[in-house]
């Protein structure tokens, strides 16, 4: 099973004298570590400073490492960081100021006298705020943390690292002013009120990280409640990402999505919201399978075929998996020319490298299906177009979008590139007013919350 790699940064003082480093890279090595960046810090007649980056796939591998380093004639153990843990250090997010203040008539203009001013115009005409103030170019991070990433019900607290993450990604990729946002309950009324009651702070809302079967009932009740974009991005982030990856992968072995027979292992909020888009963007024969008889039931009154694993491997020309279950594919069960996606963090379904030896034409995992290429794309067109809601027809062309800037030989764009958001952007933009949905967002609920 694959484990998640660790990067360890040794701040190393090592006697100046040939070989030394090469010792040092052995005895990593011999431990099992890939060294990866070696950062000179100083050279002096008698030493030389150094920062080592090594990886590993445990603490407990890293600790071997750091002993073994520590035990080196002429080493000297100067400190160990953590990489990751040391990024988190006071959080990874900071509010600042668009407006410089530098002179008296700035603080005039910027607070009293000069703001009452524009809180008079917004009161009279309460739509203003959008671009009177940061609200239309803002979106909230909802979370209870009852269903984060891999690790189950964590709590709100503890799932404020992934929250502070996801606003980053707003920032850097899109220009958007996200704020996580903890909700501390259980129960999807109170957590609908909540978003409500604090709807008014934000141009869209961002649903993260809600057990099933919570996340349905909140989001739909928000979309209901809200005339502004509302989306829970574990399930329509992943789909749209997903039938991109899917979209491409069609090419690559000359099928098409609406002749394919697509297959999806796990009904859970990812896998059904995957199999729904697949049905919306026209593929007419979804097979589909999950332990629950229910999410099973559900996914044929849309139009999915229920399925056992075994069938649904032997006949689905397109194989994907959410299910949270490493190793629950059998390389034994690939059948020569399917596409296989084997989507769960950090471990997947099946090891690329096993399908392909399998015979799959083509395997990619959730580390490369990152829903990371959609979220921000699809809120900033809808923040751009003043859009009440992000639709499937917006999904789906955020997808189309978002496979047309892979690579030759890739199913989907790396994130960092900006052009790709860029893309999405404007295709998000183009379907929302072929839909007619341009200026319909309003700032204020529909109705009072309770």
């Amino acid at each position: 099973m694959r484990k998640t790699s660790l990067d360890t940064v040794l701040r190393v003082k090592c006697k100046h004298r040939v070989g030394q480093l090469a010792r040092l890279a052995t005895v990593v090595a011999e431990q099992g570590g890939l060294l990866g960046d070696i950062t000179t810090l100083r050279i002096v007649e008698s030493d030389t400073l150094r920062e080592i980056t090594v990886e590993t796939q445990d603490e407990e591998q890293r600790d071997r490492v750091i002993e073994a380093v520590r035990a080196i004639d002429g080493v000297e153990l100067i400190d160990t960081i953590d990489r990751v843990f040391d990024l988190h250090k006071g959080g990874k997010l900071h509010m600042t100021s668009r407006i410089e203040l530098r002179h008296q008539r700035d603080l005039r203009y910027i607070y009293t006298p000069g703001v009452a001013r524009v809180a008079r115009a917004i009161e009279r005409e309460p739509e203003r705020a959008r671009h009177l103030t940061g609200i239309g170019n803002s979106v909230g991070i909802f979370t209870n943390g009852t269903r984060v990433l891999g690790l189950g019900n964590v709590g709100p607290l503890a799932s404020l690292p992934v929250m502070e993450g996801k606003a980053v990604l707003y920032d850097k990729f899109v220009g958007i002013s996200a704020s996580p946002i903890l909700v501390d309950t259980l129960d999807p009324r109170e957590f609908v009120d909540t978003v409500l009651r604090l709807s008014l702070t934000f141009g869209g809302i961002h649903l993260e990280d809600i057990r099933i079967p919570d996340c349905y009932k909140i989001e739909e009740e928000l979309i209901e409640r809200l005339d502004k974009p509302v989306m829970h991005d574990d399930q329509h982030g992943t789909a749209t990402v997903a039938l991109a990856a899917v979209l491409n992968a069609c090419k690559m072995t000359g099928v098409s999505l609406e002749k394919a027979r697509v297959g999806q292992i796990g009904l859970g909020a990812a896998g059904s919201a995957i199999a729904r888009l697949m049905m919306a963007h026209g593929a007419r024969d979804v097979l589909v399978t999950d332990r629950s008889e229910e999410a099973m039931a559900w996914l044929k009154s849309l139009g999915a075929h229920p399925v056992d694993l075994p069938t649904l491997m032997r006949e689905a020309d397109i194989v994907i998996a959410a299910t949270g279950r490493p190793g629950l594919i059998d390389p034994k069960w690939i059948r020569p020319g399917q596409v296989i996606f084997p989507l769960s963090n950090p471990d997947p379904e099946i090891e690329p490298v096993d399908a392909l030896a399998a015979g799959a034409a083509y395997c990619s995992d959730g580390r490369s299906i990152n829903n990371a290429l959609a979220f921000p794309g699809l809120f900033r067109g809808a923040l751009a177009v003043e859009s009440r809601a992000i639709t499937p027809e917006m999904r789906i062309a955020a997808a189309r979008a978002i496979a047309s800037c892979a690579e030759k030989g890739e199913v989907v764009p790396s994130p960092l590139l900006p052009h790709v958001h860029e893309a999405v952007c404007e295709a998000v933009v183009e379907a929302a007013r072929a839909q007619g949905l341009e200026g319909t967002a309003r700032l204020t609920p529909r109705k009072p919350s309770s």
